[in-house]
């Protein structure tokens, strides 16, 4: 490959405006030295963008380790491999929301 990233049919610039969340995208490629070593294609839908993005790390991180399995240790120290474990609290009963209580009335 040469390092070329396609997100949902489309490049990496024409996909995530921010430059942060392109950087999120090719941190696993830049840390291990493999920019120029493979193309990416991701087809990635739900959440927000940089929800995508750290989703799209994630795959990436895995990815080059079954192409590597030496890369490991060095993507787990800096965090890549593990998934990111927070989920949309439940709705509650009695509640409009999670957490949003009906407003109070005094009268």
């Amino acid at each position: 490959g040469n390092g070329k990233v396609v997100i949902n049919n489309r490049e990496i610039e024409n996909y995530f405006g921010l430059e942060t969340l392109r950087m999120i995208v090719n941190q696993p490629l830049v840390l291990t030295d493999s920019k120029d070593r493979f193309d990416v294609l991701v087809i990635v839908h739900g959440g927000g963008f940089t929800g995508q993005a750290g989703a799209i790390r994630h795959g990436i991180t895995r990815a080059l380790i079954k192409a590597d399995e030496n890369l490991k240790s060095e993507l787990k120290k800096a965090g890549f491999v593990t998934r990111d474990p927070r989920m949309k609290e439940r709705k509650k009963y009695g509640l409009k929301k999670a957490r949003r209580a009906p407003q109070f009335s005094k009268r």
